[in-house]
């Protein structure tokens, strides 16, 4: 009767230590899926060279794809001066793990600004409510 109580605790501490191992594993395939990814968006051309274009790559063994495309923000009025641009980031690991991000950037139009006399403005508003130098 020992012999079974026994056998039945250690059956059952062998399945928590199989879960909390896979769960394990689990998470720090996650977390190195993340790190790529925020390494890729880190290397987001800057905002003037950000084109429609498609990136790809390997870091650290995992792959990685930056396609950039137009937002879909309907009619935009005659003298914008940026425009957002869609980029989707997506890594894959080498374990078959998938991580998509999905973020916008501003980009400066083609056409040259309607500009005031002194306007020297040369980027997007600062919303920061840090006062202007």
């Amino acid at each position: 009767m020992a012999l079974a109580v026994t056998m039945a605790v250690l059956a059952a501490i062998g399945l928590v230590v199989g879960a909390n191992a896979r769960a394990t594993r689990a998470l720090e395939q996650r977390a190195a899926l993340v790190a790529t990814a925020q390494a890729v968006e880190a290397g987001i051309p800057p905002r003037d060279q950000l084109r429609e274009d498609r990136l790809d790559g390997v870091v650290a063994g995992h792959a990685w794809r930056m396609d950039t495309e137009p937002l879909d923000v309907g009619d935009i009025p005659d003298g914008v001066r940026w425009v957002p641009r869609r980029v989707r980031i997506r890594v894959a690991g080498p374990k078959g793990g998938l991580i998509e991000i999905e973020t916008v950037r501003l980009v400066p139009t083609d056409t040259p600004p309607d500009t005031a006399p002194g306007d020297t403005e040369s980027g997007p508003p600062d919303r920061s409510g840090a006062a202007a130098p």
